[in-house]
């Protein structure tokens, strides 16, 4: 039975991950705990104790009605990792465990880390990556405003807007001369619906598919 923190992950991604795994008429059981966005955004400027407590609160009654694997459906909030961790017995499945894993898999070595500013500045996502010996790199504060701006204020609205686009393929551009980076981590459940394989040259790794497909894997295997 796969959890989900957080309503990000859509069930018809899980149900088709399952579906190519089974077959026939095979979907995903799931158990759902959805946190209202705007409290997320208030707690994490204001009381970042009373969200990790709150997180770790719901995790705790999705492994009570039965989780056999527990996901933080956000990268942002796996900054609040260990205290979830910490008051379970099921295995939490971390999203930078999951994509280090399909990094390696792809042999690269340097990448560029795009999500929100908590994301970029926090070390929860870096020092996980370093355990595979991976080096990521992080945009200059110039340039996270632009993400983090594009992530709030168009994304988690449904807005696609080509010139945001255009942005941030300017910054990717930018940190591919500089830093030598061989990928991009859509570090951001919503980044994908801006940046597509098809929009670089560079290997994309979309954090939602891939922590999907790791629990899928984990739950079939």
């Amino acid at each position: 039975m796969i959890n989900n923190i957080f309503s990000v992950f859509q069930q018809a991604l899980f149900n088709e991950l399952v579906y190519k795994k089974l077959g026939g008429q095979n979907s995903a059981k799931i158990l759902l705990y959805s946190f209202n966005f705007d409290d997320l955004r208030v707690w994490q400027t204001t009381n970042t104790i009373l969200l990790a407590k709150n997180l770790a609160q719901e995790a705790k009654n999705l492994e009570k009605a039965g989780a056999d694997i527990i996901l933080i459906g956000a990268n942002t909030m796996h900054e609040y990792y260990p205290q979830v961790r910490n008051v379970l017995t099921v295995p939490v499945l971390h999203i930078a465990k999951a994509v280090g894993n399909e990094i390696i898999k792809q042999g690269i070595k340097r990448v560029l880390l795009l999500g929100t500013i908590y994301t970029m500045q926090g070390d929860f996502y870096k020092e996980k990556l370093k355990e595979y010996g991976i080096i990521t790199v992080v945009p200059d504060l110039e340039d996270q405003e632009i993400i983090n701006n594009v992530i709030y204020n168009e994304l988690t609205f449904g807005l696609i807007n080509d010139s945001s686009r255009a942005a941030y393929l300017k910054i990717i551009d930018k940190y591919k001369l500089q830093n030598q980076i061989e990928g991009i981590i859509l570090g951001c459940t919503e980044i994908p619906l801006l940046i597509k394989q098809e929009h670089t040259g560079l290997k994309v790794f979309d954090t939602t598919l891939i922590h999907a497909k790791a629990a899928v894997d984990f739950v079939i295997g």
